[in-house]
């Protein structure tokens, strides 16, 4: 009897493995680790707020909207390697499930679905902790934890994909399937950027430069010190490093060794464009 049911159980596993959190995409259909492990660089974009509400002074900012149809557009543009949704300001999981739904239906490659989530300093560790696992429980390749600010708050961060059995990508672990991105955006995280880079547990390290910038007064030539400080610490231990660019400064952000360059609305389009005949792609 057992023997017999042994297809059905095998089947019924493998779906409940399928749906466990970090798993619904076990088998990515993106195209970003391929890209990472041949160190060559990914291109993506903002996903845009889909609300035609514009924002009018002195009244509260209009609810941001992202929608399965706004996925499945924007995941059929082939030039897209990831689509960065930034919930930075205001979480919202309906947001990301749209997100996932609208990938999902898409047949063949796709791009990755990144999230980034309000920092651990504005809203704690529990908060931060449950959104971790109800994102990746919602089907989302990667999240991004914005404002690191020091090594041991960037153990925590990790330590939340491991407490949602997490298979997290880094070089280390190539089988990985989750990624996971910190960002140093304030001078004391980028004066111990190294040590957070030896962590080593993660899938990539990058510099909000124009966070840093306003942290250091509008010093641009200083956050620029620190962004390359960022990237040097990210190539010497091998994971990738994600940036914002644009069409004038993206050759010269794929010559220095940036993995992961991200633009936004049709200026990015643009942008991605040119990056990518400057990365031979």
């Amino acid at each position: 009897m057992i023997r017999r049911r042994l297809p059905l159980i095998l089947s019924l596993l493998t779906v409940l493995l399928s749906l466990a959190p970090g798993g619904a995409w076990a088998q990515p259909k993106h195209g970003l680790f391929d890209l990472w492990t041949q160190g060559k660089t990914a291109f993506g974009v903002f996903v845009p707020n889909e609300n035609p509400q514009r924002f009018e002074r002195g009244q509260p900012p209009p609810k941001a909207i992202y929608t399965e149809a706004g996925a499945q557009k924007l995941a059929a543009n082939p030039s897209y390697d990831y689509l960065f949704l930034n919930l930075e300001g205001s979480y919202d999981v309906e947001s990301v499930k749209a997100m996932v739904r609208g990938l999902q239906s898409m047949s063949g490659r796709r791009p990755a679905l990144l999230v980034r989530i309000p920092t651990i300093e504005r809203d704690g560790v529990e908060v931060t902790r449950a959104r971790v696992k109800e994102i990746l429980a919602a089907g989302a390749d990667g999240i991004t934890l914005p404002h690191i600010r020091s090594v041991e708050e960037a153990r925590t961060a990790l330590g939340f994909f491991t407490e949602a059995k997490a298979n997290v990508w880094s070089p280390a672990n190539p089988s990985g399937t989750v990624i996971a991105m910190l960002m140093v955006e304030d001078p004391g995280a980028v004066a111990v950027v190294d040590q957070i880079a030896d962590l080593k547990r993660f899938s990539v390290l990058a510099c909000g430069i124009g966070s840093l910038t306003q942290a250091m007064g509008g010093d641009r030539a200083g956050a620029e010190a620190g962004n390359q400080k960022v990237l040097a610490a990210s190539k010497r231990v091998g994971i990738p490093n994600m940036l914002t660019a644009n069409s004038k400064d993206v050759d010269q952000r794929v010559r220095e060794g940036f993995l992961g360059l991200l633009g936004q609305g049709t200026a990015g389009d643009e942008m991605i464009a040119v990056g990518r005949k400057a990365a031979g792609r």
